[in-house]
């Protein structure tokens, strides 16, 4: 992972060996991109890096929230939803109307009913971003145990930065994939410098020689490439995951590889609710709630649109419940459409009927942020997003030190 000019291969009296002309473009290229985009790739590594443990933090701060801790809930009878969210919005004395709620199958841990409300015309994340807090409740009182602003929390903002800067989602996202793109060219010009030519240097570029070394440079420029060549691999993937949401031919790509040349994702549109609206009443949505826990009882969590009127005035093709499968991650999802109106189950969409395709791009996220297996991973995705913000900083200071060496003047006898 050099950022400046390849050390040169001595070839006896006849002098020195130039580069190649793949590994001098590379060179280039890597030194120019390097310093044209090294303080957007140092922000956005960090604050990937500090997202990883997003839930395993707040898990922690909030258990007292997350857990109700009711006693004796095996005889006793959870409210209906619609009663939680009535007792919800008088609690919370929120302006807006609640847009779903996330309902755990474990009926230890509290109800999350959120408000969401955003500008899609606003310049930036806080003017778009209307509203986003989450309250959490006890099912079977309707006691609001704790509301969190999570626009404003720390692992909202530090992911908006990583998103967008902090700009509009709609086109921020596009500031950010551009630097991202750059640097997966960065990440294969650098694997061209690391690469040895023979085998006395391939024995100093796998691991650090630092036994006799005590020039900063030679230590910084070890950093640079030993570090940065471990890290590679996983960055490119966690790059190409990355560029999967600013960019939609690296969506289409994606799926069309992995789904054996399918180029349109499954389509359910056509999957509407017939019945009359005069079926449906309080308890429609209850019946949808049974209906989807006597399915998957194993599961972690679903949401629900509770179907009230938004200030983005979108417009759902049908009535879908999501339900989350594992705790840590969102790779297994499976979507139920029912009739809105009778709450009659009309598709199960299980996860192991997607194909390839699909279910590389639900896992997009997962491998993005490292939850794909769980901690290990995450604990991968941490090192690895450390040490590409270290690498601008390292290939900063290797081009720095080239400078004073050429500039350094020359003693006179």
């Amino acid at each position: 992972m050099d950022s400046g000019t390849v050390p040169a291969f001595k070839t006896g009296r006849a002098g020195k060996k130039k580069p190649g002309f793949i590994r001098k473009w590379a060179s280039r290229l890597h030194l120019w991109l390097g310093m044209t985009i090294g303080i957007l790739v140092f922000i956005i590594s960090v604050t990937g890096c500090l997202y990883v443990f997003k839930d395993e933090i707040e898990n922690q701060l909030r258990k007292n929230a997350i857990f109700h801790n009711e006693p004796s809930i095996e005889t006793k009878n959870l409210l209906p939803l619609k009663t939680l969210e009535a007792k919800v919005q008088e609690q919370c004395r929120e302006k807006y109307n609640i847009h779903w709620v996330d309902i755990p199958i474990d009926k230890k841990r509290s109800y999350q009913f959120y408000y969401y409300e955003t500008n899609p015309g606003a310049w930036n994340y806080f003017g778009e971003y209307i509203i986003y807090k989450s309250a959490y409740v006890n099912p079977f009182t309707g006691k609001v145990l704790a509301v969190f602003d999570e626009k404003n929390s720390f692992f909202s903002i530090v992911k908006i930065i990583h998103w967008s800067f902090l700009l509009n989602s709609g086109w921020g996202t596009y500031v950010v994939g551009i630097p991202v793109l750059i640097f997966l060219i960065m990440i294969i010009t650098g694997i061209i410098l690391w690469w040895p030519k023979n085998k006395k240097a391939r024995k100093q570029r796998f691991w650090f020689q630092w036994k006799n070394v005590r020039a900063w440079r030679r230590r910084n420029y070890d950093l640079h490439s030993i570090l940065g060549f471990y890290a590679s691999f996983i960055a490119l993937i966690v790059t190409i995951t990355g560029l999967f949401y600013a960019f939609t031919f690296v969506q289409q790509a994606l799926y069309f590889s992995f789904s054996g040349g399918k180029t349109a994702l499954p389509d359910f549109s056509h999957i509407t609710t017939k019945a009359p609206d005069s079926m449906r009443n309080e308890h429609t949505i209850d019946k949808i709630c049974r209906q989807v826990e006597a399915l998957y009882p194993g599961a972690f969590s679903y949401s629900v649109d509770l179907g009230n009127e938004h200030l983005d005035n979108h417009e759902h093709p049908n009535f879908s419940v999501y339900v989350k499968q594992l705790g840590y991650s969102y790779h297994i999802m499976h979507q139920l459409i029912f009739d809105e109106n009778s709450g009659a189950l009309l598709k199960n969409y299980n996860h192991r009927e997607k194909n390839m395709g699909e279910k590389v791009v639900g896992a997009n996220y997962d491998i993005h942020v490292g939850a794909i297996l769980g901690l290990p991973t995450k604990i991968i995705a941490f090192i690895t997003s450390l040490i590409c913000a270290s690498l601008p900083v390292t290939g900063f200071l290797v081009w720095y030190g080239r400078q004073r060496k050429k500039k350094k003047p020359v003693r006179l006898v």
